[in-house]
């Protein structure tokens, strides 16, 4: 039987990134995606990945990593260095969530996404 899942539309760090939050019914832990090459939080790869891992328990975070702006200069994509801290900023910001404040987190990432987790 599949876990109940909470999902909400969140804003992520200090840019208030656009991102979606998925948490399971009593999660053994969050992932946070780290996109890779100019994907986005609706990447279908990403999405069917987040499902599989909620209906293991597991809680997801899918976020942009990149402002609608910053997405226009195509250098950003590969800027390894500004993705990670964004990735940082995602877990300082899963820290201070209630819904996510006390899980264990993992990192999925894929292409310059791996990189910067």
């Amino acid at each position: 039987m599949k876990p109940r899942v909470f999902s909400a539309d969140v804003d992520v760090g200090p840019r208030s990134l656009p991102g979606a939050l998925a948490v399971p019914e009593e999660p053994d832990g969050l992932i946070i995606f780290a996109h890779g090459s100019g994907s986005s939080r609706f990447s279908p790869r990403n999405a069917y990945a987040a499902r599989v891992l909620q209906e293991r328990g597991f809680a997801t975070l899918l976020f942009d990593l990149l402002t609608e702006a910053e997405s226009a200069d195509r250098r950003n994509v590969f800027d390894i260095d500004m993705l990670a801290r964004r990735v940082s900023e995602a877990i300082d910001w899963a820290r201070a969530d209630a819904r996510t404040r006390t899980l264990p987190i993992g990192l999925f990432g894929a292409s310059t996404g791996a990189g910067a987790a």
